[in-house]
């Protein structure tokens, strides 16, 4: 193994970071804040996918021919590589992406990055079990899958594409990342930073549009494609991949229900419900968008939940006071609005927002609750995907758990009780991938995490994640 770099080698300055990501002759990439411009990026084609991916599987044989020990250093480099630069790349994230720096933000998520990295590191690895029995033994072994295809969304671009590609590595693959059309520049700059301690050509990032997603789903040298997005995009990846019999780990949309029963106290659970909801704006596949409260406390719940969210200062990333931004682009801002409008003029009550402002800059839609929505209005069985949570009142936990399950999506869930017991009976029958007590949306990189039904299917984080980006072999005899 090399030596490593030190962190202080790798420290860079805004500007430095911002130059060595952006072309002067590039695409813009504006702030959602304010409109203001971010950078330009070099818009990649099909034939710069194929370089990209030709050079990674050529450095793929001896990365994997590296020891376990040696992989797993060099994860912890980058990890200290990324937190030498943890403030360059949190001011442009939140340039880029809008989140606040602050809160659950942007210098939140980059410290996930690291933190990610040390953790795949120290995830057991699997392989070399006994199987059988004495008179037929075998082992079974993992192996690296060969060249990983990384196709990563807006909202935590940097987070996801580390949590695509620390896995990745650690089982001997290297990777091709694509990064959202919308934040091209942050996980262009956190590969930047990567590729300054890691070997050269382990990881290369194809900045493009959907062609260049499409190929890398169809690629004939690409052998396990992993994506986050949303549930339509995730089925022309399936369709893309046909051909080639490709491995896909796919994390779909989610519209994620959260149960709350009659035994709460519903000032404890206010914040948590809210975080659950409002985490990134409400811009995460796994955040909590559509909330059944149960008659006995509906109005109190409310009431709480109300006076939560007013408190929650929402502006400009970069001013330090605030801890939720702008939704990233213009088209989910025109989403959120015309499904709280739809909610409106069916007769609901607008318990908060609901009212932007047409001539303020950016793209920020106010922080919105709804009451009394009927469960089939748009705003709860499609998914918003930003900062308005409705909130349908029920009667009978029967109805409740139906209410949950009539979509055609399951990636996570939530119940909210003040009895654990009767939570997690509740939760055992919800169809999700994962179902959280008292809380919603967190994530442990111990802790595998997949969907169920059009939410995707496999499994990340964990030693379930490693296994993910690997070929199980036996070794018979």
């Amino acid at each position: 193994m090399s030596a490593p770099v030190s962190p202080e080698d790798t420290a860079l300055t805004y500007d430095d970071l911002l130059a060595a990501v952006t072309d002067p002759s590039g695409r813009e990439v504006l702030d959602p804040a304010t409109g203001e411009l971010v950078g330009r990026v070099r818009e990649r084609t099909a034939a710069d996918l194929d370089d990209a991916v030709a050079a990674v599987r050529a450095a793929q044989p001896a990365w994997a021919a590296r020891s376990d020990a040696d992989r797993v250093a060099l994860l912890h480099v980058a990890a200290d590589a990324i937190e030498a630069a943890a403030e360059p790349l949190a001011e442009l994230l939140s340039r880029e992406q809008g989140k606040p720096l602050n809160g659950t933000g942007a210098r939140f998520e980059v410290g996930g990055c690291a933190a990610w990295l040390r953790a795949t590191a120290a995830t057991p690895l699997p392989g070399g079990e006994t199987v059988g029995d004495p008179d037929t033994p075998a082992v079974l072994n993992y192996r690296p899958v060969g060249v990983v295809g990384a196709i990563g969304p807006w909202n935590w671009p940097m987070m996801i594409t580390i949590w695509q590609i620390a896995p990745a590595l650690r089982m001997g693959n290297t990777v091709v990342v694509k990064p959202s059309e919308h934040t091209p520049l942050s996980v262009l700059a956190l590969l930047h930073v990567l590729d300054g301690v890691l070997p050269a050509d382990v990881v290369r990032a194809v900045a493009g549009g959907r062609e260049v997603g499409a190929g890398m789903a169809g690629h004939p040298d690409v052998d396990k494609v992993m994506f986050t997005g949303s549930t339509a995009t995730g089925q022309a990846i399936i369709r893309s991949s046909a051909d080639t019999v490709k491995r896909l780990t796919l994390e779909l949309g989610g519209n994620d229900a959260g149960i709350v029963l009659p035994d709460v106290d519903p000032q404890a659970i206010a914040e948590g419900l809210f975080w659950g909801a409002f985490i990134n704006t409400g811009q995460t596949c796994a955040a909590l968008k559509r909330l059944y409260v149960h008659t006995d406390v509906y109005d109190a719940v409310c009431s709480a939940l109300t006076e939560v969210a007013r408190a929650m200062p929402m502006g400009r990333g970069l001013d330090e006071e605030n801890v939720l931004g702008p939704l990233q682009n213009r088209a989910q801002y025109e989403i959120v609005a015309g499904l709280v409008e739809s909610a409106r003029e069916s007769g609901a009550r607008i318990l908060l927002g609901g009212d932007p402002d047409p001539q303020a800059p950016g793209n920020f839609y106010p922080t919105t609750l709804v009451a009394d929505v009927d469960d089939a209005n748009p705003l709860v069985a499609q998914e918003q995907f930003g900062p308005a949570l409705p909130i349908i009142r029920y009667t009978d936990v029967e109805e409740a758990i139906a209410a949950a399950n009539r979509l055609d999506v399951g990636l996570g869930a939530s119940v909210w009780s003040s009895d654990r017991d009767a939570a997690r009976e509740v939760a055992g029958r919800l169809e999700a991938g994962t179902v959280w007590i008292n809380s919603h949306g967190m994530v442990h990189p111990f802790i595998p995490f997949g969907g169920h039904k059009r939410s995707g299917y496999g499994l990340e984080f964990g030693v379930e994640g490693l296994k993910a980006v690997a070929v199980p072999q036996i070794i018979n005899g």
